[in-house]
């Protein structure tokens, strides 16, 4: 598949690339090469090859959500550089 120029300049404005005319000749040439690559597989006979989403069999491994205790608010606060009245103390961000 041969891409154009305006092809190019097209895909590289979306990409809010700017290209010289020389870089956009080389990178045609290169994303020709890249598509004629993909257009083999077009040739590759895939009767019979059932549909995959993966190609490994995946399962979700869930555990049982068991309730503990949590951390006390001072257990919590401990290591914090500034807290004030129960609460982490940052400086404003804005």
């Amino acid at each position: 598949m041969k891409l154009s120029p305006d092809e190019v300049r097209y895909v590289a404005e979306l990409a809010r690339m700017s290209l010289t005319s020389e870089e956009v000749e080389r990178f045609a040439r290169g994303l020709s090469s890249i598509l004629d690559s993909f257009d083999m597989l077009t040739e590759v006979n895939t009767d019979g090859v059932p549909p995959t989403t993966h190609p490994l069999s995946l399962q979700n491994i869930f555990r049982e959500d068991i309730r503990e205790p949590s951390l006390t608010l001072t257990d919590v606060v401990a290591n914090a550089p500034q807290k004030e009245g129960g609460f982490f103390k940052v400086k404003p961000v804005l």
